[in-house]
C-alpha cells in the first residue's frame, strides 16, 4: 500500500494520523462565545476593522507572549452570534489552562469570551476534524419590537403558526443538494449537505429553529429561517420548500432572514479528542430542546 506522505508543517495546519507537532510546540482547542452584533464577522479582514477572530488573536497574543493565529469550526457573518465556537491555534508558549481561559477574557472586550480551553493532540483540527454543527436561529414573533436582546433575535411582527413551519422542514432532512439555499457569492465546491434534525418550538414569543447538518454552505440556515417564515406567515404552502429545493437555484428562494436571530451552538467533534461539553445556550433559551433534548 501506497504510504502518503504529511506536508510540511505549518503553523496550525492538518496533521495525518502518525504524525506529531514539532518538538517545543502545543495545539489548544478553545470554546468561544460572542456577540456578533459588536463585531464585522468572525474572520479577520484586511482593512483591519473589528473582528472575532482579530480581538482573539490579539488577546492571546498577549498571553502566549508570541504572535497567535488560530482556526474555527465555523466562520460566521456579522452580526452572527456564537455561544460555543471552537478554535485551535499551535504555540511555543507553556501556559495552564486558566491562563488560556482568563488571562485572554482579562484582554478581550464584553461581547466575546473565552469558555474553556484545552491541549489537544496534533491531530485536531477545529474545521476539518469537526462532524456536525449545530445552529439556532431564533425569532421574536410580536406584534411589537423587542427592546431587549434585540440585537439576539430577528423579530417577526406577523402571526407564525410553528405547524406550518415544521411541514415545509421535513422537506431538508436528509442528504441535499442546497443550491436554492446558499448565498450566490458561497464559494463551496458541493453544494450537497446532510442535515441531521430540523427542529422548531415555540416559547411564548420565542421560536427556536434548530438545526444540525455535517457542514452549511454561506447563508444556508438563514435561507432556510426565511423560507419557513413565510410558509408560516401563511404567504406560501409547506410544499414550497420542495419546490425551492428541486429549483436548483436561489432566486426561486425566499427572502434571507437577518443575521441576528442565527447563533452558532454547537460543534462535533470524535470523542477521541475528549472536549468538554457545554450546554447550547444562548442563555435565554433555558431547556434542550431538538437534538439536546433527553
Amino acid at each position: 500500500m501506497k504510504s502518503v506522505k504529511s506536508k510540511p508543517y505549518k503553523r496550525n495546519c492538518e496533521l495525518l494520523e502518525g504524525h506529531e507537532l514539532p518538538v517545543g510546540i502545543s495545539r489548544w482547542a478553545l470554546a468561544v462565545e460572542y456577540n456578533g452584533a459588536a463585531f464585522h464577522g468572525f474572520q479577520a479582514q484586511r482593512s483591519g476593522v473589528e473582528t472575532v477572530q482579530l480581538a482573539l488573536e490579539n488577546a492571546l497574543s498577549a498571553v502566549a507572549d508570541e504572535p497567535i493565529t488560530l482556526v474555527c469550526a465555523g466562520r460566521t457573518d456579522a452580526g452572527v452570534h456564537a455561544t460555543n465556537q471552537i478554535i485551535h491555534f499551535d504555540t511555543n508558549a507553556v501556559r495552564k489552562d486558566r491562563a488560556f481561559v482568563f488571562g485572554t477574557n482579562t484582554h478581550l472586550s464584553p461581547g466575546v469570551v473565552v469558555r474553556w480551553a484545552r491541549q489537544v493532540s496534533g491531530q485536531f483540527h477545529a474545521r476539518f476534524s469537526a462532524v456536525a454543527r449545530t445552529y439556532r436561529y431564533i425569532i421574536c414573533n410580536s406584534f411589537v419590537r423587542p427592546a431587549l436582546m434585540y440585537d439576539q433575535l430577528t423579530w417577526q411582527r406577523r402571526p407564525l403558526d410553528v405547524n406550518r413551519m415544521r411541514e415545509g422542514a421535513r422537506y431538508l432532512v436528509g442528504e441535499q443538494n442546497f443550491t436554492s439555499f446558499r448565498a450566490t457569492q458561497c464559494q463551496a465546491k458541493s453544494p450537497v449537505r446532510t442535515i441531521h434534525h430540523l427542529h422548531l418550538v415555540r416559547r411564548g414569543e420565542l421560536i427556536i429553529m434548530e438545526v444540525k447538518a455535517n457542514a452549511f454552505l454561506h447563508h444556508m440556515v438563514r435561507n432556510i429561517a426565511g423560507v419557513l417564515m413565510e410558509i408560516g406567515i401563511g404567504d406560501r404552502e409547506p410544499e414550497w420548500v420542495g419546490e425551492v429545493l428541486a429549483a436548483k437555484n436561489r432566486c426561486a428562494g425566499g427572502v434571507t432572514a437577518p443575521p441576528y436571530g442565527l447563533h452558532l451552538v454547537s460543534v462535533d467533534f470524535d470523542d477521541r479528542f475528549d472536549l468538554p461539553t457545554l450546554q447550547p445556550g444562548p442563555h435565554f433559551v433555558h431547556e434542550d430542546i431538538g437534538g439536546f433534548a433527553p
